[in-house]
């Protein structure tokens, strides 16, 4: 890969945007036709910087991708041809609403694999990635101004969602153990005293995106238990549970807990994410309202992915291919936090993960990482300002850096291109001055 510096263009901001597509539409008769929900439905800020970081001669520690290079590629694309051959009239077919029984059959041995073990198919629901599994439960639980949990950082694609729902999202504290089960116990307490009905907590419990920070197993079922106490459900997100670098995954908060918590998988992480393809495991009670919710949105899933995914399990080694992941990503995770020691300015501190994709880097109050960004552009290198994981307007003085898809020498090469762009930010406000 070629490091040299990227001739990022001119870059327009955020208000000028957002003043050309208010003067686009406003003066349209049909701006009025737009519901009070669709307002709330911005563009993600992590999709802007990954169509950025697609540009040659950028290091991207942006985007959290697997690194499909590893996949044995050509096998599977002679398993895609021979579905279609000799398949062809199921698999490009419409399909049950609920997913395949074979693929749903199979979901509950991988999540056998990390500990659940008393799934069963019939309560499985294939969803179109796990972001699909959120705009299901939100939508069949959430009335506007209802209140949903989430961690604080937590991933963006949930905040959207939510926020199109028009729900209250209120934050929960993590330390380097995880969510705090005190901070979440006086939030609930406040909220219920002041007449808020409380629907459900979103938590990533392993190698959280975008910090990385994995729940402490002790304090699991204590957070589900003051969930249960409160009559507020779970949404368990976890699609980075199995590549846990030590090969060990963590017991799931499902595990032990059927009936509180809504469990949501991917096939993102640990296979391909262009499928499409995750899953719910719903409690029994709660089942068909989510099924059916499911389906009203995507009639069926698309039974070719499932068909895919279905052989991909059967005939191929897909435990040592996320054995092949972990060791990818434990190198490269090794990689930034050495490039990270050895460039970082002072002041800097960083999360140390255990698994999963990014690192969660925080900078000296009083600097916000969104301006950064163009510069870091300028400099050959792009990364997720912090403010991206919060519902709060507030400045973020954290950014996310993904190592995932970049090979060694270039996450080195990107820390190096980045350090600078810090150091002066730092330097600025040391001074007095804000940027």
């Amino acid at each position: 890969m070629t490091h040299e510096t990227l001739d990022a263009g001119p870059e327009l901001p955020a208000e000028a945007i957002d003043a050309i597509e208010r003067a686009a539409t406003a003066a349209h008769r049909h701006e009025e036709l737009f519901s009070e929900r669709a307002a709330n439905i911005k563009q993600s800020a992590v999709r802007d910087v990954f169509d950025i970081s697609m540009r040659p001669g950028l290091v991207s520690l942006a985007g959290g991708n697997p690194y499909l290079q590893s996949l044995p590629l050509e096998k599977l694309g002679q398993t895609a041809a021979r579905i279609i051959a000799e398949e062809g009239m199921t698999a490009l077919q419409y399909g049950g609403g609920q997913g395949t029984e074979e693929l749903r059959t199979q979901i509950c041995e991988i999540m056998a694999a990390e500990g659940i073990l008393d799934a069963r198919p019939e309560n499985v629901v294939i969803t179109a990635g796990s972001q699909s599994a959120q705009d299901v439960a939100t939508k069949v639980f959430c009335n506007p101004g209802d209140v949903v949990l989430v961690e604080n950082p937590t991933y963006v694609g949930a905040l959207n969602t939510f926020e199109a729902y028009q729900v209250q999202v209120e934050t929960v504290d993590m330390d380097d153990d995880g969510l705090v089960p005190e901070l979440l116990e006086a939030k609930i307490a406040a909220l219920q005293a002041a007449g808020k009905s409380i629907k459900f907590l979103y938590t990533i419990p392993n190698f959280n995106n975008p910090s990385g920070i994995t729940l402490a197993p002790a304090r699991r079922q204590r957070i589900v238990d003051i969930c249960r106490s409160a009559n507020i459900l779970v949404l368990e997100d976890n699609p980075y549970g199995l590549l846990r670098f030590d090969g060990n995954p963590l017991e799931p908060m499902r595990a032990a807990n059927e009936h509180d918590v809504i469990y949501m998988g991917s096939f993102s992480k640990i296979f391909a994410p262009g499928l499409r393809i995750g899953w719910a495991l719903v409690p029994e009670h709660l089942q068909r309202r989510f099924y059916l919710a499911s389906e009203a949105v995507t009639l069926c899933p698309p039974t070719l992915n499932q068909m895919i995914i279905s052989a991909y399990l059967r005939d191929y080694d897909w435990r040592g291919q996320i054995d092949t992941y972990r060791a990818l990503y434990e190198e490269r995770c090794n990689a930034l936090l050495v490039a990270l020691e050895e460039h970082m300015p002072s002041g800097l501190s960083w999360t140390k993960p255990e698994g999963g994709f990014f690192v969660w880097v925080t900078l000296p109050d009083g600097v916000d990482t969104y301006p950064l960004l163009k510069k870091a552009i300028e400099a050959g290198v792009v990364f997720i300002p912090g403010a991206a994981f919060t519902h709060s307007d507030e400045p973020s003085n954290k950014l996310r850096l993904a190592f995932s898809a970049v090979p060694p020498e270039s996450i080195a090469e990107g820390v190096r291109r980045l350090a600078p762009v810090l150091q002066e930010a730092i330097d600025v406000i040391s001074k007095g001055a804000v940027i």
